[in-house]
Formats: C-alpha cells, sequence, structure tokens
C-alpha cells in the first residue's frame, strides 16, 4: 500500500494530478481543497495517499493534509460514501465546517454538497458523529500549536531524504533554511529552500 508520495508536481488539474517520483509518474485523484494548496509545477511536493484497490483498478487519492486524508477515510466509511462522494465532501466543505456540521447534525449544510442528499447527509452525521474527534482540525488549537512544532520539519526532512539526500545533508540544510527565515515555515516553503540549501552544498 502506498501511504506517502514525495516527488515533483509534473501536471495539475482541480481534479487530479502526476507526481513524478524518480521518473514515475503517479496519477493522484485530490480534492479542491489539496488543489488551491499545490505549488508551481516542477516544485517539489509531499502528499499523503490512500491507495483505493478495485477489482478492475488501483486508484491514489492524495492530501496535503494528515486531517484531509482522515477526513476522507471516515467519509468512505460512511455506507453509500464512496471516494468520489467524499472528495466532493472535501472540495466543497472545509474541514472546519465538516466537523462543525457532523457534531450539531446539520443536515442542511452536509446536504449542500454535490451529489450528496438529505439521506446521505443523515447517515454522515449519525455514523461520524462519535468518531469525529480523529479529525486533527477538530480541534483549530491543538492544530495551531502542532503547525508551530516540527509537524513541517519531520515532513520536508522525510521528503527530502525520499529524494535521495543524505539525511545528515538534508538536517543541516533544514537548520539553514530555518535561520534564513523569520517565522515558521510551511511544509512546501520548507522543502524549497531546504532544496536552495543542498543546491549550494
Amino acid at each position: 500500500m502506498i501511504a506517502f508520495l514525495t516527488g515533483r508536481l509534473a501536471f495539475k488539474a482541480p481534479t487530479h494530478l502526476t507526481l513524478d517520483v524518480q521518473g514515475v509518474g503517479y496519477e493522484v485523484h485530490i480534492p479542491l481543497s489539496t488543489y488551491y494548496a499545490l505549488p508551481n509545477l516542477g516544485d517539489v511536493t509531499a502528499l499523503n495517499i490512500h491507495t483505493h484497490l478495485r477489482e478492475d483498478a488501483i486508484q491514489l487519492f492524495g492530501f496535503l493534509s494528515p486531517s484531509e486524508k482522515e477526513s476522507f477515510l471516515l467519509l468512505t466509511s460512511v455506507s453509500g460514501i464512496g471516494p468520489k462522494l467524499a472528495l466532493s465532501v472535501l472540495s466543497s466543505l472545509s474541514i472546519i465546517d465538516l466537523v462543525h456540521a457532523i457534531r450539531t447534525e446539520d443536515i442542511d449544510k452536509l446536504a449542500t454538497v454535490p451529489g450528496i442528499g438529505k439521506k446521505s447527509a443523515g447517515r454522515i452525521a449519525l455514523e461520524l458523529k462519535d468518531k469525529v474527534d480523529k479529525i486533527h482540525a477538530a480541534h483549530p488549537q491543538a492544530t495551531a500549536a502542532a503547525s508551530n512544532a516540527d509537524g513541517p520539519y519531520e515532513d520536508a526532512l522525510s521528503a527530502l531524504i525520499n529524494l535521495g539526500y543524505r539525511a545528515q545533508d538534508v538536517k543541516d540544510a533544514l537548520k539553514r533554511a530555518r535561520k534564513a527565515t523569520e517565522g515558521p515555515l510551511a511544509l512546501k516553503e520548507l522543502i524549497r529552500e531546504g532544496l536552495k540549501e543542498l543546491s549550494r552544498g
């Protein structure tokens, strides 16, 4: 099972992208929330991946944040909600809005998602109400704290090592990148600055 991919963005569209991982192109289906946060073509990006096995195909679904992936997995656990509908939900509602709608059983809000009727919305609210705490973004304060911690650093470290760089070289490059910038860096910025430092040797 593929759970995580790091590579250069070779193609992007609102529904899917192609990630070049050491010469192998992976087609990955994505929600709009991920599409809008993608870097420029040719830049390195890292995706949390869910591998969906069907009788006639293997499909990859990608998300920039772990909370998006967790939300996707929870949604697809609901009877009658497949991967496409789950992506539609994540493309229409932010994680915070989704969590709030489930917790308050806001059927009307959930039913605004294309392809989700009142019955499906009711099932989502009923089946996920006790599971929604698994989504990191259900706790905005904890999520904000995590974003200021070492989550992006660890992801950037893994991403650059997967590109073939030595672990110690990557650690040194990321350390220099952090020192050279003011304030915390987002994952894609940290990877970009780390690559710059690595190219300087």
